[in-house]
């Protein structure tokens, strides 16, 4: 059977930013709460804010463009390396920006 992958990758830098705070985190903060209020329950007094405290997560990330492109599924092996040549050919490392990370492995088939 003839087919392919279809990759998708993100470019990374040094200068990239990740947090990850639980809505607990983010509810003890006085300032959210009141803006919560304000915004959902305008005019209203006396609102309390409760919430499943099964710690769901909010991740803050810098925001990433992510490139595909297609190989041969034989070269199944070697994706990482594909990868890391097409950003080189799409002049996507810069200075502080020379890794790559993989975000979605697909394949397909030709009929």
């Amino acid at each position: 059977m003839d087919g392919g992958i279809l990759i998708s990758y993100k470019v990374l830098c040094e200068g990239d930013f990740y947090s990850s705070i639980t809505i607990e985190e983010l509810l003890k903060n006085e300032n959210i709460l009141k803006l919560i209020k304000s915004e959902f329950a305008k005019g209203h007094r006396n609102i309390d804010i409760s919430f499943d405290k099964s710690n769901t997560a909010i991740e803050l990330v810098t925001k990433k463009d992510i490139q595909t492109f297609e190989a041969n599924k034989n070269d199944y092996a070697d994706i990482l390396v594909l990868a890391e040549e097409d950003a080189t050919a799409k002049k996507l490392f810069k200075k502080d920006c020379s890794v790559v990370e993989l975000v979605d492995i697909e394949t397909f088939s030709n009929k």
